[in-house]
């Protein structure tokens, strides 16, 4: 008594095949699990009892192998529960078995019957579709986003029960779920926030809408309460709109970690990721025994912002350099190695000091040279290297908050940024440059050419403020995408002469 059928699993944000082989013998009664299962895997063989018998099924006490093909590679997770409950009602007779190869079958089971949720259901049906698999079967609550992918048949269900009357064509006149992708991508690229509820702050907004125009990292140093935070989670808000194909790499992403919300079937809108200053390197990046995608990849196409950044641990901001360079994250286990996108932009932002009051006109600041330095130089050169433009956040006047004239849309922003991201687009031909922020050398040399004025103008400030080496090539790509905003062909000198101001850590006994 031999059934087969097939199943799927997640790699990274991709997925492979599984075989499910079911083969029951008259003998002492052992149910056993083989190709190399983890622990939710094994203890799938009380779920399927419970569950075969609790649907009305019975249940064969005999000696039952069930093998995960291929079996040199691990297993994770409860999915697996449908196509092993299925392969066994298979092998047993209840259910005939010539067409359970027709379908990717994916599930966990509750003791009832009833199927749950899984992870990875858009990544599913995407092999599903390459492997030309008819249709796949999965638990109701994962069937709209299964059904974004076009070319296969989505077929939810709510219990094992259920399952079983479909594939014994006892429900001949089901018809396949679809959804019209289009659709949901349109209803849900929607903000909950506006750049209009934030108060005062103009030059801060300023910088942003540059930041955003040109894909620049950006650091915000204030007082505490001066709205630091309020505007980094309306820089998302500002940033040119996810193309379809881009809101399917975004969602893979979160539906590999499990993180896509139950009735929500796509992320239609730029993530905004916050972790709090306490978290892991592992958490950040990604890890585990079996990679998952951390922090970084799930701020894939959006903003990862880290509030409070002196107070995250040296070794966790370390861990940032490489995939702020690659945009990607490798992450590498004795038996397998795993490629996850981070191409994302950063946000951070901190106190001036220790007691956050240094340069506050309201408070005096209680903190000596000594310590605030001690403070700052938690943070890396090699790091600040990588943030392009740092803005200092002065406290909010007590006339701005009390002002009843709401500030700027932040559709109207994003149009501008939309613009200037064109120019880019169009300027740039080379694979892999999106941006301003993404040149190297010699696209700065063609790109970022200064007439006299302009090169005065740098050469003074270089040598006023003591600007660093890293601080030229800085200047010159956020002054680019100044430029950029005001469709003007070359770099002027107030274009030069904002960018400077962009570069306080520099300027100051901030730098490390």
């Amino acid at each position: 008594m031999f059934s087969q059928l097939l199943s799927c699993a997640t790699y990274g944000v991709d997925a492979y095949v599984v075989s499910v082989e079911t083969h029951i013998e008259p003998a002492l009664f052992r149910f056993s699990i083989v190709g190399l299962p983890d622990n939710a895997v094994r203890e799938s063989s009380e779920r399927v009892i419970a569950a075969i018998r609790n649907s009305g099924y019975p249940f064969p006490f005999f000696r039952i192998t069930v093998n995960l093909a291929p079996a040199d590679v691990k297993k994770e997770g409860s999915a697996y529960d449908l196509p092993i409950a299925l392969g066994i009602l298979a092998s047993s007779g209840t259910i005939p078995g010539d067409s359970l190869c027709d379908y990717l079958l994916l599930g966990e089971l509750a003791l009832d019957g009833r199927l749950r949720p899984i992870r990875g259901a858009l990544v599913v049906a995407l092999e599903a579709r390459s492997r030309n698999i008819r249709g796949i079967i999965l638990p109701r609550e994962n069937a709209r986003e299964a059904a974004l992918v076009e070319g296969i048949e989505v077929y939810p269900m709510e219990s094992l029960q259920e399952t079983v009357d479909f594939l014994s064509g006892r429900e001949k006149n089901r018809t396949p779920f679809r959804v019209d992708a289009k659709q949901v991508f349109s209803d849900e690229m929607v903000y909950a926030i506006d750049f209009a509820d934030v108060k005062g702050q103009e030059s801060v907004k300023r910088s942003l809408e540059v930041a955003a125009a040109g894909g620049h990292n950006i650091i915000l140093i204030g007082p505490p309460g001066s709205g630091k935070t309020m505007l980094a989670k309306r820089l998302a808000t500002i940033l040119p709109p996810l193309s379809f194909e881009e809101a399917l790499e975004t969602t893979k992403i979160h539906s590999v970690a499990g993180l896509l919300p139950t009735h929500s079937a796509l992320v239609a809108t730029r993530p905004f990721r916050a972790p709090h200053h306490t978290i892991s390197d592992s958490a950040l990046v990604g890890g585990g025994s079996i990679p998952r995608p951390g922090e970084i990849s799930l701020s894939h196409n959006g903003v990862l912002f880290l509030d409070e950044l002196p107070e995250f641990a040296r070794n966790v901001l370390e861990v940032l350099r490489q995939p702020l360079e690659d945009g990607r994250v490798t992450i590498s286990r004795s038996k397998m190695s795993v490629d996850y996108p981070a191409n994302f932009m950063l946000v951070c932002a901190m106190n001036p000091c220790p007691c956050g009051h240094y340069g506050n006109p309201q408070q005096s600041c209680s903190c000596t040279p000594l310590q605030i330095q001690k403070y700052v130089g938690k943070i890396s050169g090699p790091l600040l290297d990588r943030i392009d433009i740092h803005v200092e956040v002065p406290a909010v006047k007590y006339q701005e908050l009390s002002s009843r004239r709401d500030g700027e849309l932040s559709e109207r922003i994003r149009d501008r940024v939309i613009r200037a991201r064109e120019i880019q687009r169009q300027r740039f031909a080379s694979p892999g440059l999106y941006s301003n922020a993404d040149m190297e050398t010699r696209e700065i040399k063609e790109v970022c050419v200064l007439d006299l004025p302009g090169a005065e103008l740098l050469k003074l400030a270089m040598q006023r403020f003591g600007l660093s080496a890293r601080a030229y090539d800085r200047i010159l790509k956020v002054a680019r995408t100044i430029a950029d905003l005001e469709g003007a062909e070359n770099i002027r000198p107030e274009h030069l002469s904002e960018a400077i101001q962009y570069r306080s850590l520099d300027r100051t006994f901030y730098a490390v």
